[in-house]
C-alpha cells in the first residue's frame, strides 16, 4: 500500500519501502498487548518504533545497518504523534493505518466476531464493502487529495468515515470481552517470560547478552522478547512452565 501511494505521488519508492520494511521490526509478540507489558516493566519504557530503530542502529549484526537519516527518521516517527521528515515516511504511516484496519475487519469476520452487515452503513457506502474495495477507495482518495501537494493525507470526508470505522472496531472488536480475555493471556505470557529471563540472564542468547553491561539486563531481556513471534513466545512459555506428559 505504501509503495503504491508513493508511486502514484511520484515519490521515492525505495525510501518508502525501506521505511515500511523497518518500522515493525520492534513489535513485540502479541502486538500492542506485549508492548504495553514491556513499557510498564522496563525502566525507561518500551515503544516498538524506538525498538525498531534500536535494531537497525545497533542490534542487527551487532553493528546496525548503516541506514540513511531519512529511513531511520521514518522508522522512529512511525506513530500517531510522530512527524516524519519526509513524505515517504508519511506514506508508510498512513498506509499502515489503512492496512491494519482492513486486515482486522477481515480477521474478525473470519473469526465470527463481526459480519459485513454490522459495519457502519456510511462507511460501506463511502469506503467499500470488501477488502479490495476499501483499499482501493482509500488509496485513490489519498492520491486525489495529495498529488502535487506538500503533504500526504486523506480528504476530510474520507478521514471522517475512516475514523468512524476505526471507532467501530474499538467498540465492537478491540474492547470485545473475548478479545480482552485473550489480551490478558498474552500479557501474562510476556510478563512471565520477561521476569524469567531477568532471573536467568545466562539463558539469553549471546547476541543480546553481550549488551548487558552497556544497556542493563532489563533492556536486554526486552530485546530478546521483542524479537519473538507470537508462536515462538507461546512455545517458550510452554517449554519453561508447562509440564510435559510423564507417560
Amino acid at each position: 500500500i505504501a509503495r503504491t501511494i508513493a508511486r502514484g505521488l511520484l515519490l521515492n519508492e525505495d525510501l518508502t519501502e525501506a521505511i515500511a520494511m523497518g518500522h515493525d521490526l520492534g513489535h513485540t509478540p502479541f502486538g500492542h498487548s506485549g508492548e504495553y507489558v514491556l513499557n510498564r516493566l522496563v525502566p525507561g519504557g518500551f515503544e516498538h518504533n524506538e525498538q525498531s530503530l534500536r535494531i537497525v542502529e545497533k542490534l542487527e549484526n551487532g553493528v546496525g545497518l548503516n541506514l540513511t537519516f531519512e529511513v531511520r527518521d521514518g522508522i522512529v516517527n512511525h506513530k500517531k504523534s510522530g512527524n516524519p521528515a519526509t513524505l515517504e515516511g508519511v506514506c508508510v504511516s498512513l498506509a499502515d493505518r489503512i492496512a491494519y484496519v482492513n486486515h482486522d475487519i477481515d480477521d474478525a469476520i473470519r473469526a465470527g466476531l463481526l459480519t459485513n452487515e454490522m459495519l457502519p452503513a456510511s462507511c460501506i457506502e463511502r469506503i467499500g464493502a470488501t477488502h479490495g474495495a476499501r483499499i482501493n477507495s482509500l488509496i485513490m482518495d489519498v492520491l486525489g487529495v495529495s498529488f502535487g501537494k506538500p503533504y500526504v493525507r486523506m480528504s476530510e470526508e474520507m478521514s471522517a468515515e475512516f475514523d468512524k470505522l476505526r471507532d467501530f472496531l474499538f467498540e465492537n472488536l478491540y474492547h470485545n470481552s473475548q478479545a480482552k480475555a485473550e489480551e490478558g493471556k498474552a500479557e501474562g505470557v510476556v510478563e512471565t517470560l520477561y521476569n524469567y529471563y531477568l532471573k536467568h540472564l545466562d539463558l539469553l542468547p549471546e547476541d543480546f547478552a553481550k549488551y548487558i553491561d552497556e544497556d542493563g539486563p532489563e533492556r536486554c531481556a526486552a530485546d530478546y522478547i521483542a524479537c519473538m513471534t507470537d508462536r515462538y513466545a507461546v512455545r517458550e512459555y510452554e517449554r519453561l512452565f508447562v509440564p510435559k506428559d510423564w507417560v
